[in-house]
């Protein structure tokens, strides 16, 4: 009867400008999709060259290279008798488009060139590629001679167009278009076409994978159809992390689920629907039929194919599912933990280095780490053969197998306890503690010999030696007195990664790795070039509130029972000498300000877009139970003080795994200047002029 038809759709973890990988792991997902009977695969947004590629858009190799791998998919025979979508850059007529080239059997169908651009937060889309415009139009595209020598075509189509097969009717949707207002799958739906397509690039925030869920649904819901999502996955070469979640829905449910976070590089999933089931859908919803009536079709390319066999009776068909969606605290485990693998064995490093102070910060660091080794070993135990090669490559042992992820982190992961002066015996056993129980190589060693020679050339050169404030010294060399012991720990930790390897007779260096988080980096309560100063750091973009949430987790979880100390002890830098042997500094003291607080100013300044009267504005009404107006001013104004005087700090921010859309991340999230007029004068008068009248 041709009703049942078998799609794929595929989350693959794909590098930039990594064309040989690339090809590979594109030619895996569409062996998997043929052997499970699938008629049509769709990959990820720009797949052959990789989406990060920034602005090595510009450059013709990219295009040239892009062109090379697609000519290879088209001449082999592992794309014969299936449709295949892929993703690549193309010139058309000098103007670069993000385009979808769809195939079959060595002959283009169809070029679709995308029409909305993501442009917003971490994607810079405008920059590198011009939108399609020419809704419902299609023009000729001239061939490269490379790919004519294969398809024996000379020009295909290029634009706004569906195909017509010989049992349904496709349309294609690219990324950010599900999410603009005039989504094309309105229009397409509309028009009679059943099957949506959407290649993603999408990235992993904290909280956000419903959004798209729900988003994928709905396009069916209103409208009948299925809607299949590819994506990305993995850390294609920058601070982000594609998070799968490669999806089929039909008519408002979902019918199949990929993982969020995985080892695996190719995740492909298949779904056989009943076509009837959309058309029976669509029936009844009248209004839609009465749209439908008066739509200007799209030029349709006819496909002398079908997604569907003749007798397909007897064919089993998906039915609905409950999507499962990770907690935030999951999210934190799975997430920076997948980004730490993909970079480690990218990298072609040996492990990490952790400064590991025995706070809440660098200890979640390194439960990460630890959950990336638990998910190592999970994935070699699932017969992941990828995962296997790495881990031995990493450990420089080919006979090695990972069971136990306490002995992979001996065996890839150093952390090291720096000890001063200021320091507690309670952070140095908290952090003696974790390393056991993780399993990390731990180094204790002392910094006071370096810091204090750093110091004395300091008085030799001056004749003035620097004391803290609690022993008469002004608060000027109390914080210079922090500072070199902070960025003598950078110090030590960059030698350490370099050696501690040598040293032990074993090839290789660490990647070192930092634990500021991201309301910290907000506030800019860190010493510049200090230990935040590291390589990546997998916690720069979260908060300190859900870091609390990922420990409690990691205690229930891992059984961890070193964190509850470490959970329990106020947040401290430990820089400043100890009274009677305690801790007197504490970091929300020296801020100013709560890390609930910084976490409030965080999304008002960079979601809310507030500036200081925007902000105080709605802090009146936030907290009127808490605070009066004239509180709310001075915290309003103290928050922007400290925000913009260290602002600059921004521009050396070690890269961050990107969680939180109000990361201060000055690469190119969240652009703003970094010398401020720091009295924010007009803006206060403004703050004042309401704190009066109130």
């Amino acid at each position: 009867m041709g009703r049942a038809v078998t799609v794929a759709t595929c989350a693959l973890n794909q590098w930039a400008l990594d064309f040989e990988g690339n090809l590979e792991r594109i030619f895996r997902s569409i062996d998997i999709a043929k052997s499970k009977g699938a008629r049509y695969r769709l990959g990820p947004e720009l797949e052959i060259c990789g989406y990060g590629c920034s602005d090595h858009y510009y450059e013709s190799d990219t295009l040239l290279h892009s062109f090379q791998v697609l000519g290879k998919l088209l001449e082999s025979p592992a794309t014969q008798d299936i449709i295949c979508d892929v993703g690549m850059p193309v010139l058309h007529r000098n103007v670069r488009y993000n385009c979808r080239v769809i195939f079959l059997n060595k002959k283009i169908l169809l070029i679709r060139p995308k029409i909305s651009l993501a442009n917003g937060g971490n994607y810079r889309e405008l920059r590198w590629f011009t939108p399609w415009s020419k809704a419902k139009h299609v023009e000729e595209y001239f061939l490269p001679r490379i790919i004519q020598e294969v398809t024996g075509q000379e020009t295909v189509p290029f634009g706004d167009a569906v195909l017509a097969t010989k049992d349904t009717c496709l349309g294609a949707e690219i990324c950010e278009e599900l999410w603009a207002p005039n989504s094309p799958h309105i229009e397409m739906g509309l028009d009679g076409v059943e099957i949506f397509t959407n290649s993603s690039g999408s990235h992993h925030v904290l909280r956000k994978a419903h959004a798209r869920v729900d988003l994928v649904n709905s396009a069916t819901a209103k409208n009948g159809g299925i809607y299949i999502l590819a994506n990305q996955k993995g850390c294609d070469g920058d601070r982000l992390y594609y998070d799968g979640c490669a999806m089929i829905s039909m008519n408002g449910e979902t019918v199949a689920q990929g993982s969020q976070f995985s080892l695996d590089d190719v995740e492909v999933l298949v779904a056989t629907l009943d076509l009837e089931d959309v058309r029976s859908y669509r029936a009844e919803i009248s209004s839609r039929n009465l749209a439908a009536s008066k739509v200007n079709p799209y030029p349709r390319v006819k496909v002398d194919f079908a997604l569907s066999c003749a007798d397909d009776v007897a064919v089993p068909i998906c039915m609905p599912i409950q999507w499962r969606h990770h907690s935030p605290e999951e999210e934190i485990s799975l997430g920076p933990a997948c980004w730490l693998w993909d970079y480690l064995r990218r990298s072609k490093q040996a492990g990490f280095l952790l400064p590991l102070s025995g706070g809440i910060d660098s200890s979640a660091t390194a439960c990460i780490v630890y959950s990336m080794c638990h998910q190592v070993c999970l994935a070699v135990k699932n017969g992941n053969a990828d995962v296997l090669a790495d881990a031995r490559r990493i450990v420089n042992d080919e006979t090695y197998i990972p069971e136990d992820p306490r002995e992979l982190c001996k065996h890839v992961f150093t952390t090291c306890y720096m000890a001063s002066e200021n320091s507690s015996q309670d952070t140095c056993n908290r952090a003696k503690l974790l390393a056991e129980q993780i399993g990390s190589y731990h180094i204790n060693l002392n910094i006071d010999t370096a810091v204090k020679a750093v110091v004395g050339i300091f008085s030799v050169v001056t004749g003035r030696t620097p004391r803290f404030s609690v022993f008469g010294g002004s608060s000027r060399e109390s914080l210079a007195l922090q500072n070199v012991q902070a960025r003598i720990r950078m110090v030590l930790a960059y030698l350490f990664a370099q050696l501690t390897l040598w040293a032990r007779g074993m090839p290789g260096g660490l990647l070192v790795l930092g634990s500021a988080n991201v309301d910290e980096s907000l506030r800019g309560y860190l010493t510049k070039y200090d230990c935040s100063s590291a390589d990546i750091n997998p916690i720069g973009g979260i908060s300190k509130t859900d870091l609390k949430n990922f420990i409690q987790y990691c205690i229930e979880n891992f059984q961890l029972t070193a964190l509850r100390s470490i959970m329990a002890a106020p947040p401290t830098a430990e820089l400043e000498p100890l009274v009677d042997g305690q801790v007197a500094q504490t970091d929300e003291t020296d801020m100013g300000m709560t890390y609930a607080e910084l976490s409030v100013y965080g999304k008002l300044r960079k979601i809310s877009k507030a500036g200081p009267y925007s902000m105080f504005c709605k802090l009146i009404n936030m907290w009127k139970e808490i605070c009066t107006p004239r509180e709310v001013a001075s915290k309003v104004k103290h928050f922007f003080r400290m925000y913009s005087v260290n602002r600059h700090k921004m521009t050396t921010l070690t890269p961050s795994y990107h969680a939180e859309n109000y990361s201060p991340d000055d690469n190119r999230f969240d652009l703003r200047p970094f010398l401020y007029n720091t009295s924010w004068s007009w803006q206060f008068r403004c703050i004042d002029k309401q704190v009066n009248a109130l």
